[in-house]
């Protein structure tokens, strides 16, 4: 059944595939960007030309007034919400954990941690049927990162999608009986800008062969499991942490 999404990060890689998914699968998408507002125009134009409902806005989803502001603009351009995507994150530049400043810590956390609890909050009072509302699904993205601990480069990011795991399992199991579901997809080696955005774009060229697989996956494989937790497909699927990490 289709309803109404919204996609936090949905500018580019696994966001920007996965709204535009959905915009396929009949669903109306709230596309979120905090920078780069030409890719995240891009996508709405894309499915607005397609036929599909679409709207833009930014919002650093750790500031929790531009939360406030997106989450009151989706409710009069689209309408009642019935699931989110918690896509918004940042790696921090890659780097030995002796490296890391305090300020790029705390940007770490409050984007991937406070940014993802902040945006439930506002999707929760509009979902929950404690609410008044009809119930829905919440995907957050978490990383295999947060099981492996990114050594060497990313433990920073690797420690906060930690926390978005036991944020996941902790709301799955508030709002259960509130008619909201919330899963956690845990992406490996996928094929976005993200590696390069941290002063790594040959990581996926180098850490490849150790995938199971025999391959990196793609943002579009990512944005089919997301779609699928969103689903009624997955009616009885609440806590989960699911690995889209070719094995690794």
């Amino acid at each position: 059944m289709a309803g109404v999404i919204l996609v936090t990060g949905s500018g580019r890689g696994i966001g920007a595939a996965t709204a535009r998914l959905a915009a396929r699968r009949g669903h109306a998408v709230f596309v979120n960007y905090a920078e780069r507002e030409d890719r995240a125009r891009a996508v709405v134009d894309e499915i607005r030309a397609g036929g599909g409902r679409a709207a833009l806005g930014r919002a650093d989803v750790s500031r929790e007034d531009e939360v406030e502001a997106m989450f009151a603009a989706l409710d009069s351009e689209l309408g009642p919400l019935t699931g989110l995507v918690n896509n918004a994150g940042i790696t921090g530049p890659a780097t030995r954990s002796e490296d890391y400043d305090a300020a790029t810590l705390r940007r770490i956390l409050d984007v991937n941690v406070t940014g993802t609890m902040l945006c439930t909050q506002q999707a929760l009072r509009r979902m929950s049927t404690r609410h008044g509302g009809k119930g829905g699904s919440i995907v957050n993205l978490s990383s295999v990162a947060s099981t492996l601990g990114g050594a060497g480069q990313w433990t920073g990011y690797a420690a906060a999608k930690g926390a978005v795991n036991s944020l996941t399992i902790g709301l799955a199991k508030e709002l259960a009986p509130e008619g909201i579901r919330v899963n956690a997809l845990l992406p490996g080696l996928i094929d976005t800008e993200i590696h390069a955005a941290a002063g790594v774009g040959d990581r996926l060229a180098k850490l490849a062969p150790a995938v199971p697989a025999g391959r990196i996956g793609t943002a579009e494989e990512c944005a089919e499991a997301i779609l699928w937790l969103l689903s009624g497909e997955a009616a009885y699927l609440t806590g989960a942490l699911i690995p889209i990490a070719g094995g690794r």
